[in-house]
C-alpha cells in the first residue's frame, strides 16, 4: 500500500485523496497551535516555499490529542497559522493520531515507520517524509526541526 490509497478530511470537512499528491515528495505533520514546537511553522512554510516547486507538500493535520494544544476549529487553526505563520502549504481537518481513533492515514504511517519507541506519535509536529511513488521513507521526532531535515527532503526531490 502506499498512502495515495487514503482519503482525508480537509479543514472544511471535504474528502481530499491522497492520489492528488502522486508524483510529489511530501512532509505530513501532526501539528498544534498552543505547543513549544508550534514555532517550527516558520521553519516548514520556509521549506515549503524553497522546494514546493521543485513538487514538495506539507500536509498539516492538527491533533489535540497532546496536551489538547490544538483547542480551536479548524478554521480557526487554519487561521492562526495564516496570521502568525503565514502558512500556504494545506491545513486539513483535525485528526487523532494514536487511540482506537486514530486516522486510518496515520495507523498506516506509523505501521511503516514506528520508530524507536514503537508505534505510538510521542507528542505534537511528528513528521513523517514520503517519497513521490507515495512510500513513507522516514520519521523526524517533534524536536527534528524543518531546517534539520532538508538534506534527506533535497534527496527525494
Amino acid at each position: 500500500m502506499s498512502i495515495y490509497e487514503y482519503t482525508v478530511k480537509d479543514s472544511q470537512g471535504q474528502d481530499v485523496s491522497l492520489s492528488d499528491y502522486a508524483g510529489k515528495a511530501l512532509l505530513i505533520v501532526n501539528t498544534a497551535t498552543g505547543c513549544g514546537f508550534t514555532p517550527q511553522y516558520e521553519g516548514l512554510e520556509k521549506l515549503y516555499k524553497k522546494h514546493r516547486d521543485a513538487g514538495f507538500e506539507i500536509l498539516d493535520f492538527p491533533c489535540n490529542q497532546f496536551g489538547h494544544q490544538a483547542p480551536g476549529t479548524n478554521e480557526e487553526i487554519q487561521e492562526f497559522c495564516q496570521l502568525n505563520y503565514q502558512t500556504t502549504f494545506k491545513t486539513f481537518g483535525k485528526v487523532e493520531v494514536n487511540g482506537d481513533d486514530a486516522s486510518p492515514l496515520y495507523k498506516f504511517l506509523k505501521k511503516e515507520k514506528g520508530g524507536i519507541a514503537g508505534s505510538a506519535i510521542k507528542w505534537n509536529f511528528t513528521k513523517f517524509l514520503v517519497n513521490r511513488e507515495g512510500n513513507v521513507l522516514k520519521r523526524f521526532a517533534s524536536a527534528t526541526t524543518p531546517e534539520q531535515l532538508e538534506k534527506e527532503l533535497v534527496a527525494v526531490l
